[in-house]
Parts: C-alpha cells; sequence; structure tokens
C-alpha cells in the first residue's frame, strides 16, 4: 500500500476530549479553573493600570512587572477559554491550523516571560550589588531592548516546532486527550517516528527556561555572595524585601512548568490525567497569583492599588 500524500495527511480538525478519565467531572473542574481565570484578568489588569497611572511607578522594576503581567494576561487568555469550551463540550473542535497557532503562541508566550523573569533577577542583582549604577544601567532604552531581545528569542526558538509538526502524517487520527494543544501531545498523533520532536523540546526547553533559571540561580548567589561578604548591607530594604516577591514568582512559574513538561516527554508511568490537569494549571494558578504576590509584599503597589481602587487611601499604611 502506498504511502499517503503529506499534503492530505494532516487533519481538518483535532478533536480535544479534555481530561481522560474525569469526563463525568469536567463542568465541576471548569469551576474553579473559570474563577482563577477571573482572578488573573482582573489581577493583571490592575497591576497594569496603577502601574501605568501612577508616574512613582515608571521604574525599571515596575516595567518589568508590566512584562509580565502582559505575559500572564496572554498565556492564560491563550488556553483558557478553549480549555473551559472544552470542559463545557461546547467547543471541542479546533482546526488543525488553529492548533498549531494556538501550540506557538503558548510556548512563545511562555519562553519571553522565563526572559522577563531573568531581566527581573538581573535588575534585582544591580539594585543590591551596585545601586549608585542602578538608573544608569537599567534605562528605559535597556529594557525596552530586553522585551525586544525576548520577543525575538521566543520566536526562534519557537518557530521550527510549527515545521516539526507539519512534517508528520497523521493518518486521520485526531482525537486528542487535552484540553488544549500543545507539541508533544500533537506529535503523539502522528503515525510517524517522533523522536526529532521530542528531542527539539527537550533542546529548546534547555535553550530557553532551563538556561533562564539556572541565570537566574546564579544571579542570586551572587546576591548572597555581596551580601555575606559586607559587615553590613549596602541594599535597601525595599530592594531586599521585593527578592521574596520574585523568588515566590519564580518558584511557581518554574517548578510545575518543568515538571509537566518532563513528565510528558519522559513520565510514561504517571496517569495522563495528572499530567493534564497539571498543564493546565501551571497557565492559570501563576498568572492568577504574580499579581497576588506584588501587591501584597510591595508597599508601592498595594498603597497604589488602594488609592485606585479606594480614593481617599492613599495615605493608608499596612
Amino acid at each position: 500500500m502506498s504511502a499517503p500524500n503529506r499534503s492530505n495527511s494532516h487533519p481538518a480538525v483535532f478533536i480535544l476530549v479534555g481530561i481522560p478519565g474525569m469526563e463525568k467531572s469536567h463542568i465541576w473542574i471548569s469551576v474553579p479553573f473559570c474563577l482563577m481565570y477571573i482572578v488573573a484578568l482582573l489581577g493583571n489588569s490592575v497591576l497594569l493600570v496603577t502601574i501605568a497611572k501612577e508616574r512613582s511607578l515608571h521604574e525599571p522594576m515596575y516595567i518589568l512587572l508590566c512584562m509580565l503581567a502582559v505575559c500572564d494576561l496572554l498565556l492564560s487568555t491563550a488556553t483558557v477559554p478553549k480549555t473551559l469550551g472544552v470542559l463545557w463540550s461546547v467547543s471541542t473542535k479546533i482546526s488543525f491550523s488553529g492548533c498549531l497557532a494556538q501550540m506557538f503562541s503558548i510556548y512563545f508566550i511562555f519562553v519571553a516571560e522565563s526572559a522577563v523573569l531573568l531581566a527581573m533577577a538581573f535588575d534585582r542583582y544591580i539594585a543590591i550589588c551596585d545601586p549608585l549604577r542602578y538608573m544608569a544601567i537599567l534605562t528605559r532604552s535597556v529594557i525596552a531592548k530586553v522585551g525586544a531581545a525576548a520577543l525575538i528569542r521566543s520566536f526562534c526558538i519557537m518557530f521550527p516546532a510549527i515545521f516539526l509538526l507539519k512534517r508528520l502524517p497523521y493518518c486521520g487520527h485526531n482525537v486528542m486527550p487535552h484540553t488544549y494543544c500543545e507539541h508533544i501531545g500533537v506529535a503523539r498523533l502522528a503515525c510517524a517516528d517522533i523522536t526529532v520532536n521530542i528531542w527539539y523540546g527537550v533542546t529548546a526547553g534547555f535553550l530557553s527556561a532551563g538556561l533562564d533559571a539556572i541565570s537566574i540561580a546564579v544571579s542570586y548567589m551572587l546576591i548572597l555572595r555581596s551580601l555575606r561578604g559586607l559587615p553590613s548591607p549596602r541594599a535597601s530594604p525595599k530592594a531586599l524585601h521585593t527578592c521574596g516577591s520574585h523568588l515566590c514568582v519564580i518558584a511557581m512559574f518554574y517548578m510545575p512548568a518543568f515538571f509537566s513538561f518532563l513528565a510528558h516527554r519522559f513520565g510514561q508511568r504517571i496517569p495522563r490525567h495528572v499530567l493534564i490537569s497539571l498543564a493546565n494549571l501551571y497557565v492559570v494558578v501563576p498568572p492568577m497569583l504574580n499579581p497576588i504576590v506584588y501587591g501584597v509584599r510591595t508597599r508601592q503597589i498595594r498603597e497604589r492599588v488602594a488609592h485606585l481602587l479606594l480614593p481617599g487611601s492613599s495615605g493608608i499604611r499596612t
């Protein structure tokens, strides 16, 4: 029998079945996801409006925080609406092109957000270890270049994944046990060897988020070494305090993402419903918690948000 024509081997649509084995609970599962998405939208939107309106917050740290909020909004919006449509059984189909577009968007935003977290770590390093040159080093021009570099790197890393999926024959397989399109989930439907896809995903992950995480760890090691070598820390209390917020955000971003990333490729013994549930959590939980962490732990943001939502409360200290 002749091999199928590659141009006709792509399914017209994929059918997303949600979380395998938990179909009867989809409605109940959708409730917390919907609530978390609403909180993520409100929290990040309030953060963006607050920083945009308050000129006193137009500093490098807060501009980078705006970038993080934009990434969180885009990441959750690229996945959660479709996930809810699948869980509610109102939109379980997605075109092949739409699936690739969603997959690209998710990973593009993820890699860009990882770069923003690295930039925020560098920001804390300069603020603590070289505070006198902080404003001279982290100018608005430098921040703009960092943002542009993050976007360019994300595009260069993730664009080849589209062609790695388009080259595969799918032999009519179009039922995907997931709530949204992700690289390996799509590749596993192919009736061909996907070793290249697996190792490209591992390599791309290491060259982006992996190296970023290592660089962030190195930056904090340098911060700790700098502080331990001084009789009294040069860093301002504000700079040290924001390190705690940043470390919380880093932990929420990298730990579930890396676990899900590696488990999807090598964790064959992990139940599929656990993997898919975790994949859904890491695209909505960090976007929901990040503005809360910074809002609670950063006094300047807390006060400005209170003033924005409750006029006349700007003088309140908590």
